[in-house]
């Protein structure tokens, strides 16, 4: 069921178990301390605790949990999670040999949460498999309820594209998840056996894997690591044909998908949309945008996304992101869209292109709303019907545009600043207003203004913002190009005195500068900056037809321009903390 794990990966797991465990005990952990130990597997060492450290950066002020965990790899092959203790498990060493009810009789695979095995439940007399849980995972018995919880609603899913879970226990201290046996080859598999499969084909067995998947989600589970290699191809055909819910049904489409790793996925909390806690799950090469940074708003979306990435590797026979290291795939999947599957692949139908990169949206609500509305856009494309979405309206083209990019997160850090900010503008843009009023015509005056005020309240907002937490690159990145705003608007009164121009003449352009700042936040941070920047650019214009009180409608543009996200930004930050400090009660 699960392709065997590399001794390397144990042996990296253990070391990266080791770091996590030092982290959390002293607050750092020595990377380089541990790489030097072993220098056959340092490099790649330090790959994976990056990515450890990446998914923890991304939410500022969250600790890193031994629940914490990431599949570190597109293949079956995966590491065990950051917290871990030891392999599992420590008593089953030959094999064939009793483990309660059960007989194990080999070990189908080893996953990022445990062992399986292919064994036969003596009591019932049939053939199962049964998969071990690491107990570091079972270390408190909060920890051992909530896994219980999770396992014991996953086994309550009953769809017959689902791998069905028999029961739930623990013998020995040791927990077990006892499920059925599927007897054939998964997906994953098959692709990389066959290639791409038939568009049509591929829209068939999607569609099913979709409406199992849906019908956990209306179970309130989220699977979180859908993947080619965690859906079994049932050697026994589906009996029921008819069910696929179209004419069209191939032979091969015949064989029945199963969804299997339930029984380790989320519980949904229905009050709250949200996963309360638990771990960052996923492989790169399929996971989420928001699954990556590690968002506290999981929801359905992110199972919608996953089953956009299994389309697209039917299609092309290869998933919308892979690179060498598991870091650079995530970057990929935070920043780069994915190339049109036709560009790979010119068979496939333009409107089951559609279909899947509506899936891959990186904003959540560009998606489909959920995979039952996926299943019938696949089934409508099958019948011939009409699809429910349609290329290229005006509506999706500005929701692209006005969207966040996953930078946008850091300006939590910058809320209530921005917000210190807007005030400082309106005060300097008043003062400068009445000095004109006042009929002060000296550059040195309005230069002494703003060039101190501006450069003493860039000193302090920066000290200010180092003292919140570490500066990431791409805060540096907003940092200059607010510098250089701030450079160029001093320079204006220079170049007032230069032209030998009254003084206030270019305050027009203070505007057109600030739009050309705000373009940039647009493009890095989040589109709806853009409507920042038509407001500044046509300040620009307001300033220039009615100079007696253009600093005045400056100033209130800039205020407005900073305040409103800001606050925005600010509570959503007090949000988050709220909800991380729960957590971490709980």
């Amino acid at each position: 069921m699960l392709a065997p794990t590399d001794p390397r990966d144990e042996q990296l797991a253990q070391l990266i178990t080791e770091l996590a465990e030092q982290q959390r005990k002293t607050g750092r952990a020595n990377i380089e301390a541990v790489a030097r130990q072993h220098p056959d597997c340092a490099e790649e060492l330090r790959q994976l605790w990056a990515i450890a450290q990446f998914a923890d950066v991304a939410k500022p002020n969250t600790p890193i949990t031994p629940s914490m965990t990431l599949s570190l790899s597109s293949t079956p092959s995966l590491l065990p999670p950051i917290g871990s203790a030891r392999a599992i498990p420590a008593g089953i060493t030959a094999l064939p040999r009793q483990f309660g009810d059960f007989d194990l009789l080999s070990e189908l695979g080893r996953g990022g949460m445990g062992v399986v095995y292919k064994a036969r439940q003596l009591s019932l007399n049939r053939l199962v498999a049964v998969k071990m849980v690491r107990e570091a995972h079972l270390a408190t018995e909060a920890d051992r309820a909530r896994f219980r919880a999770e396992a014991e609603s996953a086994a309550r899913l009953q769809h017959p594209n689902i791998v069905s879970m028999y029961e739930v226990g623990t013998i020995d201290e040791q927990a077990y998840i006892c499920m059925e046996y599927v007897e054939g080859q998964t997906l994953g598999q098959r692709i990389a056996a066959n290639g791409p499969l038939e568009p049509r084909e591929s829209a068939a067995l999607l569609m099913q894997i979709a409406r199992a998947v849906h019908d956990a989600h209306e179970h309130g589970i989220l699977h979180r690591d859908l993947k080619p290699s965690n859906v079994l191809l049932s050697r026994e055909k589906n009996q029921h044909p008819e069910s696929i819910g179209v004419p069209y049904a191939p032979s091969w489409s015949q064989y029945s998908p199963k969804v299997t790793d339930f029984g380790l996925a989320k519980q949904i909390d229905r009050a709250e949309s949200l996963t309360r806690t638990g771990a960052v799950v996923g492989t790169p090469s399929y996971m989420a945008p928001e699954q990556a940074l590690g968002r506290k708003d999981v929801s359905a979306a992110v199972d919608v996304y996953s089953l956009g990435a299994i389309l697209y590797e039917l299609l092309t026979g290869r998933p919308p992101f892979q690179a060498s290291h598991p870091i650079d795939t995530l970057l990929m999947v935070l920043e780069q869209d994915p190339i049109p599957p036709r560009d790979l692949n010119p068979s496939v139908d333009r409107d089951l292109e559609m279909i899947c990169l509506k899936c891959l949206q990186k904003p959540q609500e560009l998606r489909y709303a959920s995979a039952a509305a996926l299943a019938k856009d696949l089934e409508a494309y099958l019948a011939g019907e009409p699809l429910s979405i349609q290329p290229g309206s005006l509506v999706s083209f500005m929701s692209r545009l006005l969207r966040e990019t996953h930078h946008a997160g850091v300006l939590e850090n910058w809320g209530l600043l921005w917000m210190w900010h807007s005030a400082v503008i309106f005060v300097l843009c008043v003062i400068t207003q009445w000095m004109e009023w006042e009929r002060v015509s000296s550059h040195g005056y309005y230069l002494a203004v703003w060039g101190a005020g501006l450069l003493t309240w860039g000193g302090i907002f920066w000290r200010l913002r180092r003292r919140g937490g570490p500066v990431l690159f791409v805060e540096r990145q907003i940092a200059h190009a607010w510098a250089g705003g701030t450079i160029a608007s001093i320079g204006l009164f220079i170049i007032e005195v230069v032209q030998g121009l009254p003084s206030l003449t270019l305050s027009p352009v203070l505007a057109v500068i600030a739009g050309m700042v705000f373009m940039f936040k647009a493009g890095t941070l989040s589109g709806q900056f853009y409507v920042w920047v038509l407001a500044y650019f046509a300040t620009a214009v307001a300033m220039a037809m009615f100079p007696s009180f253009g600093h005045i409608i400056f100033g209130c543009v800039s205020a407005m321009s900073f305040f409103i996200p800001g606050l925005k930004y600010y509570r959503q930050r007090k949000r988050g903390l709220a909800i991380s400090n729960a957590e971490f009660v709980m």
